[in-house]
């Protein structure tokens, strides 16, 4: 546990600078929100959310292996996890994919089934510029979640970061 946490923090120094921060907090509802820029381009930011199985933290998936992550970038298309005994554990859904942002239905986690809305969008708004801004928010409802804003901004920091990594050097985060 101390060494995942020890890589979630050099992974989130390695990204900064990054803007990373609950931006909203009420008793039933949150939001995160992570940005950062960058040189590179939306085909690389599509590639990197497509293969998001290279990036995602192990620690975080139900199977313990996150090379078991899959999604296709379709409206529709499920977030899935292929489990050991064959069968799939649906994370979220694709809701709208357009040229500068994804957006999933997505209660990950402890979440599940707690949440009457669970938003997670990756956008890059300013994609063709030199430097794109990629920005991650996550925006979550329910009875009682402000009090999980905390705990769920400390694994998305760490999600986030893992993904900058990827789009920035094209490997695994902890490679």
């Amino acid at each position: 546990m101390l060494k995942s946490l020890f890589i979630a923090g050099a992974l989130a120094l390695l990204a900064s600078p990054a803007a990373a921060e609950v931006v909203e907090r009420s008793a039933d509802s949150f939001t995160l929100r992570y940005a950062r820029s960058m040189e590179t381009s939306a085909g690389d930011i599509v590639m990197a959310l497509e293969s998001i199985g290279d990036w995602w933290d192990s620690a975080h998936t139900y199977s313990g292996d996150a090379s078991n992550l899959s999604i296709r970038l379709e409206p529709g298309a499920c977030l899935c996890e292929r489990l050991a005994d064959g069968s799939f554990f649906e994370h979220g859904r694709v809701i709208l994919l357009d040229d500068d942002h994804l957006s999933l239905n997505a209660p990950l986690g402890p979440l599940k089934g707690r949440t009457s809305k669970a938003e997670l969008t990756f956008s890059w708004p300013d994609a063709g510029a030199t430097d794109v801004t990629v920005v991650m928010t996550f925006r979550v409802e329910g009875t009682g979640v402000g009090a999980w804003a905390d705990g769920v901004d400390a694994v998305m920091q760490g999600q986030y970061a893992r993904l900058i990594h990827h789009v920035e050097y094209g490997e695994t985060p902890d490679a």
